[in-house]
């Protein structure tokens, strides 16, 4: 049973150091003592697994931002309706160039990105 607690406080501790608590605040949440945060945090395994649950939730926030990018976009067009004020149409006619832009060298920095790889990939026979 005592390995039970252990394997909660360490799930507590590892969700509140990958939201971004101090040490004190983590050591609070998860029921643990500061020089048990400490102690967990040199711990090669430890920070392998509170590493990897940062990088899920930084996918699961880029897939959100990603699902709600088409409804952004719709919102920038409506925003450049002649019965907006100036300013408006102005501020979401430069948004939409930029963001356009941008997306444009993302994909083309990808599309150099693929092509290089699958170049290494052919000259080390992968």
């Amino acid at each position: 049973m005592a390995g039970n607690g252990r394997k909660n406080a360490d799930q507590a501790l590892m969700l509140a150091l990958a939201c971004g608590a101090t040490v004190e605040s983590a050591a609070r949440k998860s029921g643990v003592s500061e020089s048990t945060v400490y102690r967990r945090l040199k711990d090669l395994g430890f920070k392998r697994e509170l590493a990897k649950l940062q990088a899920e939730m930084v996918q699961r926030a880029t897939a959100m931002l990603t699902a709600s990018t088409l409804e952004a976009a719709k919102t920038l067009l409506s925003l450049q309706d002649p019965s907006m004020p100036p300013a408006v149409r102005l501020g979401a006619a430069r948004a939409v160039v930029d963001f356009g832009v941008k997306m444009r060298q993302l994909v083309e920095l990808e599309e150099r990105l693929a092509a290089m790889e699958a170049l290494l990939g052919d000259r080390t026979g992968k």
